[in-house]
């Protein structure tokens, strides 16, 4: 059987290989769009400390050796208002890569987990085409939540990371890597401490001078300079793989050292933050801006500088604007949550919630009738000054006591008083600052779904030991091991090696 040709008019021909070009022509131009959209996406490199005051730091008016990080801030932009919503590891570490608030993801108390469900940033980077890996400390989870690319444990394994971007360069895959240090976290046994003769290093004026507070000064401020080394290794791997020019650099602090008044309070000590942004051809070098933004706000600002659309479910907000200088604000408050239950020498129950505005900072103690105790308190820095209180001298003890017990409220103008050393919430002439961050703090926590104490009491719900019980299964596994705790205690009269590190 003989089959017929099929003839097709000359001008019907001709429509369809233009079509055809011009369908081949549009495709050709999409794939390089995406080409070089995703060339054009900025590498982006998070560099974080463990347990860093940020005036600690050079650049900050610290003592402390930071050349690396110091020069960081003149290559970029310095802030001088940044803050985290938590003054513990694990809550900040969540904060962070959700862009959600502590209350909202679940992820509140210390060694918590993030609720089912909820994204991190590794969602939403991945489908752009980035690797997204951490390298160092994690004490987050679960991994279904933070599905990283994980490479090295405990600290950024410069090994592992020069590799990575040795692959991202031959693949030409942009890369978002998160290098968590555990520096300078407790024990403070890295470092060069000679550097810091502890007759020579100047403590805070809210920390009682004692010859074991003096040396154990020395020790953190070398771990300090320590993290600022692997800052610079990794500035050098960046140099050596040629992404300088095209890579997002932001190096931050963490939560305020392990010392009184600092991390596990609410303190700006324990809640304010360095951080500083390089990032060549958009942040204008040796830039200082006092623009307020918060740790929830990192997520949605590499979100941003990727190229995607915004994501209204974070609690966070892009700070872009503010990098590339379009704007010097961001933010008029920022907020943060303390809680003790469930962490490793706290109080049963001891809720501090905080607001701070351009000007001052609300604390609120909503446990304020227990004495505040943390991991702090059982170290031989703390009891030491514990000793020189009861040995008379009247400002120790009343450091001592300040740490211990709180008022309901305090009140402290950041501006005149940026240590927070003098409680104004007595004094009749700020009632109406008061009520009006008072206000302003129970919308936000209203708006989180935060009980106040009653959230405090179930942050154990929150926490890997107690994970997949009711709360009155938690709360009865509580009590049962407050109890057996105390008769140990009554039993043998030992305490807890205070010699050791002060946790997480």
């Amino acid at each position: 059987m003989r089959i017929p040709t099929l003839v097709i008019p000359h001008a019907a021909m001709r429509t369809f290989v233009i079509g055809t070009a011009l369908l081949m022509a549009i495709v050709d131009v999409a794939s390089s769009a995406a080409a070089d959209a995703s060339a054009n996406r900025p590498n982006i490199v998070f560099i974080i400390a463990d347990d860093c005051t940020f005036r600690d730091i050079g650049c900050y008016g610290g003592q402390a050796h930071t050349p690396n990080i110091d020069q960081l801030a003149q290559s970029g932009m310095k802030f001088n208002r940044c803050f985290q919503a938590a003054p513990m590891c694990s809550p900040t570490r969540h904060n962070l890569y959700t862009g959600l608030y502590p209350v909202k993801s679940g992820a509140y108390p210390n060694h918590t987990f993030a609720e089912d469900g909820t994204q991190s940033i590794v969602h939403y980077l991945k489908p752009l085409g980035y690797r997204v890996a951490l390298s160092g400390k994690t004490h987050i989870g679960p991994q279904e939540v933070f599905p990283f690319e994980y490479i090295g444990k405990k600290n950024p394994d410069m090994n592992q990371i020069d590799k990575l971007l040795s692959e991202c360069r031959d693949s030409e895959t942009p890369f978002c890597l998160f290098a968590c240090s555990n520096e300078p976290h407790s024990p403070w046994n890295m470092g060069d401490a000679s550097q810091y003769p502890p007759a020579k290093i100047k403590l805070p004026p809210y920390i009682v001078d004692t010859p074991q507070v003096r040396e154990d000064f020395s020790d953190y401020l070398a771990e300090v300079t320590y993290f600022d080394d692997q800052v610079g290794q990794i500035l050098q791997l960046l140099d050596k793989h040629q992404f300088s020019d095209n890579t997002l650099v932001m190096v931050v602090s963490e939560q305020g050292n392990s010392f009184p008044f600092a991390k596990w309070t609410c303190y700006s000590n324990g809640l304010q933050s360095a951080m500083i942004v390089r990032w060549p051809g958009k942040v204008h070098p040796g830039t200082v801006t006092d623009a307020m933004v918060e740790y929830v706000d990192v997520t949605p600002t590499f979100i941003a500088a990727a190229g995607a659309a915004s994501q209204p479910s974070l609690d966070g907000k892009s700070f872009l604007p503010v990098l590339t200088g379009e704007t010097d604000q961001h933010k008029s408050f920022s907020y943060g949550i303390m809680t003790t239950r469930g962490i490793i020498n706290g109080s049963d129950a001891y809720a501090i919630r905080t607001v701070r505005g351009q000007q001052y900072r609300l604390i609120w103690n909503l446990n304020h009738e227990t004495k505040f105790t943390n991991a702090c308190t059982q170290t031989r820095y703390f009891q030491s000054m514990v000793d020189v209180a009861k040995e008379g001298d009247s400002n120790a003890k009343d450091l001592v006591n300040r740490y211990y017990f709180r008022p309901e409220l305090e009140l402290y103008d950041c501006n005149a008083d940026p240590l927070e050393m003098t409680n104004l919430a007595e004094n009749p002439e700020y009632v109406s600052v008061i009520k009006e961050l008072k206000s302003n703090l129970e919308q936000w926590m209203a708006s989180q779904g935060d009980e106040g104490i009653e959230t405090e009491y179930d942050a154990i719900l929150h926490q890997h030991a107690y994970k997949g019980m009711t709360r009155e299964q938690a709360r009865k596994a509580w009590d049962t091991k407050k109890s057996k705790k105390g008769k140990q205690q009554g039993g043998n009269g030992k305490k807890r090696n205070a010699n050791k590190s002060t946790g997480e």
